[in-house]
């Protein structure tokens, strides 16, 4: 295990912004992730678990720590004997290779996560969602190190108290467990998923019924459609994917919301969430707020194809890129009464 100084970070991050890490070691097994944890405690450094970068903005100071990136990249998929099918994956495995490999398995239950950036150990700490689908309806158990004790433990789905983007590693956990592999159960030649608005208008004219490989394809053409897929050189997929959550919130709420749009002769659209909440397309928020696509100061923007993209046109500091963050989230509160919640973790701040 090669524990090296002073590492800049922004490389490893999809947005391309951050300082450096004081001390940085890649593991890839358990036995150097459970080294690298003790290496931290015996010098007192704050530890920071890092997966694909997907879902992160690093301060332009860095971290002054120990950054742990996870690269154990192992995946099991047993000959389907039966219905349910387990695909057992180690953290540090591409996420959209998992997916790859369940579709041309012709097992469903991934298909609409295609295309999402960063690594397997990242999905379900927000409880990874698009087109339809959560990681949720399918992760059967999750391997990880408690490092209260510094013992590895299996927890169940229902411990991980999964909801709407979060789950017990963001929220009443944080900090206390390192993912070290993920178990999904899928289904072998179960049906794709078409639920979802975007992909029923692709399939419109369709004969017949899509196959998993047709609505995998479909969802990443979708994905680079709104710049939402990593293409090199395309600086409107330079960024931390939707930086905001679609909010929740209570039916009266609701109500007078949509009377305050209707004097301003809007629609408001949105969808059903759980206990009669609504929940509300943070993207149109944001547009409405005044932010529209391509809106920016300087390096720091809103992707051309994506309302709720903030993205790194080229030269952007942690700083540039926080500030849009903060002028937005301002915007939407001053509008609607609405304080738009990041989705990506943020270090060093």
């Amino acid at each position: 295990m090669l524990i090296r100084e002073q590492v800049a970070l922004a490389p490893f991050t999809t947005l391309g912004v951050g300082g450096p890490a004081r001390y940085f070691v890649e593991v890839h097994s358990e036995a150097e992730v459970i080294e690298g944890v003790e290496f931290a405690r015996s010098r007192q450094l704050p530890l920071f678990v890092l997966g694909g970068g997907s879902n992160l903005v690093i301060a332009d100071e860095g971290f002054a720590g120990l950054v742990l990136k996870v690269a154990i990249s192992s995946l099991s998929s047993p000959t389907p004997p039966h219905e349910n099918v387990i695909f057992t994956a180690g953290a540090g495995l591409d996420w959209d290779t998992l997916v790859a490999q369940s579709v041309d398995a012709n097992c469903a239950g991934l298909e609409c996560l295609s295309g999402i950036p960063g690594t397997v150990g990242g999905t379900p700490v927000q409880n990874v969602g698009a087109y339809g689908q959560e990681v949720s309806e399918t992760i059967r158990e999750v391997r990880v190190l408690d490092l209260r004790s510094l013992q590895v433990q299996i927890l169940s789905n229902a411990e991980c108290g999964f909801t709407y983007r979060t789950s017990i590693f963001n929220t009443t956990d944080r900090d206390r467990y390192i993912i070290l592999q993920v178990s999904f159960a899928l289904q072998h030649g179960g049906k794709p998923s078409i639920r979802y608005a975007d992909l029923q208008k692709f399939f419109a004219t369709y004969a017949g019924d899509p196959t998993l490989v047709e609505v995998r394809a479909a969802v990443r053409e979708i994905r680079h459609r709104k710049a939402m897929l990593i293409v090199p050189g395309d600086e409107d997929a330079r960024s931390a994917g939707s930086f905001f959550k679609n909010p929740i919130v209570s039916q009266s709420f609701f109500e007078e919301l949509v009377a305050h749009v209707e004097l301003r002769g809007l629609q408001l659209p949105s969808y059903p969430a759980h206990d009669g909440f609504r929940k509300l397309p943070a993207a149109w928020l944001v547009e409405h707020a005044g932010f529209s696509k391509g809106y920016g100061k300087g390096a720091a923007g809103i992707s051309r194809r994506h309302a709720l993209a903030i993205v790194n046109r080229g030269g952007a500091t942690a700083a540039d890129i926080i500030a849009l963050k903060d002028e937005i989230q301002a915007g939407v509160l001053k509008e609607f009464g609405i304080e738009l919640q990041p989705e990506p973790v943020l270090v060093g701040f």
